[in-house]
């Protein structure tokens, strides 16, 4: 029976990088790939709702509750049996996000979102969340070209507030968190994220039967 896998959460504001760091360390560490919203069929279908409607088409509250729709699907579905079957798994997004974007830049209560959280995620957590620090000037300027979605939209004040966020939640919990600084190239950030991932939680198993790494 193969231990349970790891779940790794890439965290941080539009335009920080994380996507890209997220797909670097799955490939590194053959990790199952996954983000939020938008993993399963009706993560899909909330993600087009959430990200494209305009600015004021629903309230805090409802954001936060659609999003908590997407992660019970997203853990029933994809995560949980992942990590049952022993793989590791990389989420472009999870809680922190919540507590970040919904909490520190929405104004909701963070207790009350904290048991949201623990509701839709049926009590599961990130064993690391890696935090990509890029200055929120530096992010925005990232996106600068690009048609904006319905958070990338939102002014620079709340990305601030939502930065800000990140880093409370990191310095609140530094046993689940590790902050990566994310001005570098991709690939240097890469090499940061993979490094804080292998002191914190060492390699992945060896999924691989003997007669399957024989046929590699």
């Amino acid at each position: 029976m193969h231990p349970r896998g790891r779940l790794i959460a890439l965290e941080g504001i539009d335009g920080c990088g994380k996507s890209t760091q997220a797909r670097i360390l799955a490939e590194h560490t053959g990790a199952a790939l996954t983000r939020e919203p938008g993993a399963t069929p009706l993560g899909q279908a909330l993600r087009d709702h959430l990200l494209g409607a305009p600015p004021g088409a629903f309230g805090a509250r409802a954001e936060a509750l659609l999003l908590a729709a997407d992660r019970a699907e997203h853990v029933a579905a994809v995560i949980e049996p992942a990590l049952a079957s022993g793989r590791w798994v990389v989420s472009d997004r999870f809680s922190g996000s919540t507590f970040a974007y919904q909490g520190y830049g929405r104004g909701l209560d963070l207790a009350a979102l904290g048991r949201i959280v623990e509701f839709a995620a049926s009590g599961i957590e990130a064993d690391l969340n890696v935090l990509i620090d890029t200055p929120v000037e530096l992010a925005r300027a990232r996106l600068a070209g690009t048609r904006p979605d319905r958070f990338e939209s939102l002014d620079e004040a709340f990305h601030r507030k939502v930065a800000d966020g990140y880093l409370h939640l990191a310095r609140a919990h530094p046993g689940s968190w590790v902050v990566v600084a994310g001005t570098d190239p991709p690939e240097v950030v890469g090499r940061r994220v993979l490094a804080a991932v292998a002191e914190r939680l060492g390699s992945p198993p060896d999924l691989l039967s003997e007669d399957e790494r024989d046929d590699r």
